[in-house]
C-alpha cells in the first residue's frame, strides 16, 4: 500500500533534522518511491518553511540565531550571472540548460549571450555583460583555431569577475591555465569506442572527423595516439569528416576524402564519426555507395545530440553535457557565495568527466578479420 503524503513528508524532515543535509536521491531509495515524487515533497516542505533545499539536497532549517549569523547565499539582487556559448551549437546548448538548473536553483538571474561565428566574438559580448553588472562569467568559447583560442586568452586572463570556462581545456602553462574549467575526457572517449569495436573483431578502424574546434582536435588526437598503440588495430585511418571542418581551408593541406573509398582502400570494417550530424550524412554516404551499417561496417558516432534519430539509430560517445554545466555553474556558485569564506581564494579546479558509449544498432561483430599488417594513414 502506497504511504500517505503527510506521513512520506513526516519522515523526510525527521531524517534531515537527525542527519543533517541528505541526498535527495538517498531519500528516495530510503522512502522507496521516485525521486520526482521526493523533490516535490522537498520543494513543498520548503515553501512551508520546514526544511531547505539545495541542488539535490535536503537540507534542515537552521535555527534563528545561526540563521542572522550567517550571510544570505548569493540571490538575483547582486547581478547576474552572464553565459557565453557560440551560436548554433546544439551540444553546449545541453551543458547550457544544465547549468541553468544550477543557477535558478541559487536564485540568480542568467543573461544569455550567444557569440556568432565569426574570430574574436565573445570579448565584446563578454564586455558588454560586465558594463551592464554581471558578476560572473560561464564561457564556451568556440575556438575556432588555435589561433583564436591562444588570442582569447589575454583578455580571458584579466577579467576582474570570477569566470569558469566550460568544455574547453586551455593550454598547458598559458595565462588561462590558473583559470576554473570544466569538460569532458575526450580521450577516454576515443577510448570506448575503439574498445568496443575491437572487442567486436574489428581490426581497421577509421577516424572521420572534424578539426575546427577544441572537442574535434581532442578527438582526433586521442584517436591517433588510441589506435597507433593498440594492439589489436591492424590499420587506421584519419579524415575530415566534411568539406567544411577546417577552420581555414585555406591554410590546411588536408583534401576531404569520400569515406566510402577511403574504407575500401583500406579494407576497414568499422568507423567513428564526429560529430552527430557529419556521422549521420556519412551513414547516408555509405549506403548510398552499397555499404550496409552495421552488416558491412560498424559505426560510432561521436557527441550523442542527434545520434539516437538516424533511420538505423546510432551507437555513440556521450558526453556528460548536462553535468559538465551543471558542474560549472557549481564551481562558479561557490566563488560568488559570501557563506563560504574560502570560495573566492579556493584552489583552481580542472575537473574532466568522464563519458560513456551508448550501444544502439549501428554496431556488430566483424564477420571476417583481416590479415594483420599495421599501418597508419593521415588524410
Amino acid at each position: 500500500m502506497r504511504e500517505p503524503v503527510d506521513l512520506r513528508r513526516q519522515r523526510i524532515i525527521a531524517a534531515v533534522q537527525s542527519r543533517g543535509a541528505i541526498r535527495v536521491s538517498d531519500l528516495a531509495a530510503e522512502l522507496a518511491v521516485s525521486v520526482v515524487t521526493v523533490r516535490r515533497d522537498v520543494e513543498e516542505l520548503a515553501r512551508e518553511g520546514k526544511l531547505r533545499r539545495g541542488h539535490g539536497v535536503a537540507r534542515p532549517v537552521l535555527p534563528e540565531a545561526e540563521r542572522a549569523a550567517v550571510p544570505a547565499p548569493p540571490s538575483a539582487d547582486g547581478g547576474p550571472v552572464a553565459v557565453v556559448v557560440p551560436e548554433r551549437h546544439a551540444y553546449l546548448y545541453e551543458a547550457l540548460h544544465g547549468a541553468r538548473s544550477v543557477f535558478e536553483e541559487a536564485g540568480i538571474r542568467v543573461v544569455l549571450h550567444i557569440a556568432p561565428a565569426v574570430p574574436g566574438a565573445e570579448q565584446p559580448l563578454v564586455e558588454r555583460a560586465l558594463a551592464d553588472g554581471a558578476r560572473g562569467l560561464l564561457i564556451a568559447p568556440r575556438w575556432r583555431s588555435r589561433t583564436t583560442e591562444e588570442a582569447d586568452y589575454v583578455w580571458l586572463s584579466r577579467l576582474d569577475v570570477p569566470a569558469v570556462v566550460m568544455e574547453r581545456r586551455p593550454r598547458r602553462g598559458s595565462a588561462l591555465h590558473a583559470m576554473d574549467t570544466v569538460c569532458t575526457d575526450h580521450w577516454y572517449g576515443v577510448h570506448l569506442a575503439v574498445e568496443h569495436l575491437t572487442a567486436l573483431g574489428h581490426r581497421r578502424i577509421v577516424l572521420a572527423a572534424r578539426d575546427d574546434s577544441p572537442t574535434a582536435r581532442a578527438v582526433r588526437a586521442a584517436f591517433t595516439e588510441i589506435a597507433a598503440d593498440h594492439p589489436d588495430v591492424d590499420k587506421w585511418a584519419v579524415a575530415l569528416s566534411s568539406p567544411g571542418a577546417v577552420p581555414d581551408r585555406a591554410a590546411t593541406a588536408q583534401t576531404p576524402v569520400e569515406l566510402p573509398s577511403l574504407m575500401a582502400g583500406l579494407g576497414a570494417t568499422a568507423a567513428v564519426l564526429h560529430g552527430d550530424v557529419d556521422a549521420l550524412m556519412l551513414v547516408q554516404s555509405l549506403r548510398d555507395n552499397g555499404v550496409r551499417v552495421p552488416e558491412d561496417c560498424s559505426v560510432i558516432a561521436y557527441d550523442d545530440v542527434v545520434a539516437a534519430l538516424g533511420s538505423t539509430p546510432l551507437t555513440a560517445v556521450s558526453p556528460p553535457k548536462a553535468d559538465v554545466g551543471r558542474a560549472a555553474a557549481e564551481l562558479l556558485l561557490r566563488r560568488l557565495d559570501p557563506r563560504d569564506p574560502g570560495g573566492a581564494t579556493a584552489p583552481v579546479r580542472r575537473l574532466e568527466l568522464l563519458p560513456v558509449l551508448k550501444i544502439r544498432g549501428s554496431t556488430q561483430a566483424a564477420d571476417t578479420l583481416p590479415v594483420s599488417d599495421s599501418t597508419s594513414v593521415s588524410l
